[in-house]
């Protein structure tokens, strides 16, 4: 008998302990989790993003991206980013209920606060921390609420950048196929290229009956100089390649274009419209950057070395032509 009360108090005291850690787990994880309301990226047409007290506007006009109040061009695949980031916000996790912003980076001098408006309607309104440990969640914190929750993804870097990081740095584009004509100027040396189809006949097939071989011709692109030589393709279609969809460093807009003279590299480009892109020389050997200006873009802005260096190069390929 003794032993079968030992049996049954063991047993009692094993339930409790059960109903003990399964009470405080569930106390632990049992809490509503905000709803958010569904929002769709594409009916947002005005951003905007402040940090410490400086905001960024961005306001959709003509399906084009603006950045307010300079009216910039902004990058569109980074606008596309944060638009899919507040169309899909989703909260995972209570993180804290005490109030400490500073250890998120939710705190006023850290946080990054995002509004989103359909015309003159708050679409979404919420707080961004600093990555959650994961790499798989981001801290953030909704209006009206004072505790801290996951997000589900690593999307601070989307937001955290300045005016000039979120701005379009293209300053060259066109639709290569159109290109027909090319005038490319260094220094002193000019070269002018037009291109041309001409027919190229294809050998007879010697499988082909006597009664049906014909030769048959199509047409092959070639570029020319204005004394009749012929640019190897591959150095015309290298040049107008790396030319399109031409980004810059960063732009200049305390400069405007009729500061800059005498390039040291142009070139004019001739399909829809006419293009133009101008390189000037360093005003200091020790710069990292060139100054430049395009027929695209309203503002100077910088090439880096490298770019201008790859520019020479393809310059210099076609500018040395010889007659083949």
């Amino acid at each position: 008998m003794k032993l079968k009360k030992e049996y049954f108090i063991l047993a009692a005291i094993l339930v409790a302990l059960i109903l003990y850690l399964a009470l405080h787990r569930s106390n632990r994880t049992h809490y509503q989790l905000p709803e958010l309301s569904e929002v769709t990226g594409k009916h947002i047409s005005k951003l905007e993003i402040t940090t410490a007290g400086n905001s960024i506007i961005f306001n959709q006009k003509d399906n084009t991206w603006k950045i307010e109040p300079k009216g910039y061009r902004a990058d569109s695949t980074k606008i596309k980013n944060m638009l899919n980031v507040i169309e899909k916000l989703k909260l995972t996790a209570l993180v804290s209920e005490s109030k400490n912003y500073i250890r998120y980076d939710l705190s006023n001098d850290k946080n990054i606060h995002v509004k989103a408006w359909q015309s003159k309607t708050l679409l979404r309104e919420f707080d961004i921390g600093k990555t959650a440990p994961t790499y798989k969640h981001t801290f953030v914190k909704i209006p009206d609420d004072p505790n801290v929750y996951h997000a589900r993804g690593d999307f601070r870097r989307n937001f955290d950048r300045s005016v000039n990081d979120f701005r379009d740095k293209t300053v060259l584009s066109y639709a290569q196929n159109t290109i027909q004509g090319i005038k490319l100027t260094h220094e002193e040396k000019t070269i002018s290229l037009s291109r041309k189809e001409i027919p190229e006949t294809l050998p007879e097939k010697k499988d082909a009956p006597a009664a049906k071989a014909s030769k048959e011709t199509k047409t092959k692109t070639v570029w020319e100089d204005t004394k009749g030589h012929e640019v190897a393709p591959f150095k015309v279609s290298s040049l107008l390649s790396f030319l399109n969809s031409l980004e810059c460093e960063r732009y200049l807009d305390d400069l405007k274009k009729e500061d800059f003279k005498n390039p040291i590299y142009s070139v004019t480009l001739k399909g829809e419209k006419e293009y133009s892109l101008l390189v000037f020389a360093k005003k200091d050997e020790n710069a990292k950057n060139y100054s430049a200006i395009s027929s695209e873009n309203e503002s100077p802005f910088s090439l880096s070395d490298t770019q201008v260096d790859t520019i020479k190069s393809k310059f210099d390929e076609i500018l040395n032509v010889k007659e083949i």
